[in-house]
């Protein structure tokens, strides 16, 4: 079986490695973490032939047994060297009851380099930051960027192959079943949905009522890119003659935050600078995804899943984004890294000077110096000077390794 390198995770996470820290790479399930651990115990043999490995995958009926930190602690008591150069890897840790005791003891003695894998993000905010905080660090693995489903597809840079991203999104596994095959595909991704639902959120955080958590998904998915707040949720439920209360669906919500199905965003005042708390709003973590849950007209409403791919690219390169807020109107993103700031508004197509005057306007607005950017889905970069913003194409965008 052919397995891809996904050399912009691989080349972050060894920046790290053997730095007496626990490396945790985190995601929805199916976006690769379990091979991205694959490679980099392929790399690691590469540079140390003489480490012991010892991976443990709790995906396997063969570490069904190991339940427990105590379990845990136990099956390792034979498997690590004194002398040697030793690496644990464990696939979805959180799987493993009271883990984090094992691994802080593990860490604390400097036995071993220590990478995990979690589907779940209260495996950090919870029991990893509580029993090792200051020594761990986050590795969040997405779904596929459009450049690694080019490569993934071998598919060239096109209007057709943007088309099929936005489409089918970035699951790595869709490579196997073929793009063609639009029934296995489908199918797949309802059966990683199911998965989802079924262990990150029913088992894992409790919850109930099973068929009001997939509706407030399919209002999501509806609303992608729009304002959430209790008061639409109320309306949503209210329509629906649901008995939920709109505080019980926003836990709902957080829920599906948890498994990393969806990314809350917040606003942020871009003039008073500081981050708002009322409202939101909710991007899917792989495209695909999202457009299982809109149900047979996936294309509709191509801005919002244009949206979603801006905001995965961004939090490919590695910025931290929210939503923009001026007086008299929105940015669609403000992202930042490095102490540096950029904004994006993102528009189908720049159709006519109206639209340019709108899409432009607000950015004209900011009086800073940071870069400013519309984002459509027009083949060409547009000629002529706006104060400074820079237009770029979708596709262009979304092969840029840096902004």
């Amino acid at each position: 079986m052919e397995v891809i390198l996904r050399k912009s995770y691989t080349d972050h996470i060894l920046r790290f490695l053997d730095k007496g820290m626990i490396i945790a790479l985190t995601g929805q399930r199916r976006v690769g973490k379990s091979y991205v651990m694959r490679q980099l115990a392929d790399i690691i043999r590469q540079r140390n032939p003489e480490a012991n490995i010892v991976y443990i995958n709790k995906e396997k009926k063969k570490f069904a047994d190991i339940k427990t930190d105590a379990d845990l602690s136990s099956y390792l008591e034979d498997k690590l060297t004194e002398d040697g150069d030793n690496y644990l890897l464990i696939d979805e840790v959180q799987d493993i009851e009271g883990f984090e005791h094992t691994l802080r003891s593990l860490n604390a003695d400097e036995e071993c380099q220590i990478i995990v894998t979690g589907s779940n993000a209260t495996m950090l905010s919870s029991e990893l930051s509580t029993y090792i905080g200051g020594r761990y660090i986050d590795i969040h693995i997405q779904s596929l960027s459009y450049g690694e489903f080019l490569d993934f597809h071998k598919l060239y840079d096109s209007p057709e192959s943007l088309e099929k991203y936005l489409v089918f999104g970035g699951l790595p596994h869709l490579y196997r079943l073929g793009l063609e095959n639009t029934d296995m595909v489908w199918e797949y991704i309802q059966n990683i949905y199911n998965t989802i639902v079924l262990k990150d959120v029913v088992q894992r955080e409790g919850l109930r009522n099973v068929t009001m958590f997939e509706n407030l998904m399919a209002f999501v998915s509806d609303n992608t890119g729009q304002l959430v707040s209790a008061n639409s949720l109320s309306r949503y439920l209210k329509a629906h003659r649901v008995e939920l209360s709109p505080m019980s669906a926003i836990n709902y919500l957080r829920a599906a935050s948890n498994a990393y199905v969806i990314n809350r965003v917040q606003r942020y005042d871009i003039h008073g600078k500081k981050l708002l708390e009322t409202t939101d709003k909710y991007y899917f973590e792989d495209i695909g995804l999202r457009n299982l849950l809109v149900g047979a007209n996936r294309t509709r409403d191509i801005e919002k899943v244009m949206e979603n791919a801006v905001y995965l690219h961004l939090r490919y390169l590695g910025y931290k984004v929210a939503v923009g807020t001026l007086p008299e109107g929105e940015i669609d993103f403000v992202a930042e890294k490095d102490g540096a700031r950029i904004y994006i508004q993102v528009a189908y197509l720049l159709a006519d000077e109206k639209t340019v005057s709108r899409e432009f306007g607000n950015l004209r607005e900011i009086k800073d110096n940071y870069p400013k950017y519309v984002v459509s889905m027009d083949p060409l970069t547009m000629n002529g000077n706006y104060d400074g913003i820079t237009h770029m194409p979708l596709r262009t965008f979304l092969l840029a390794s840096e902004l």
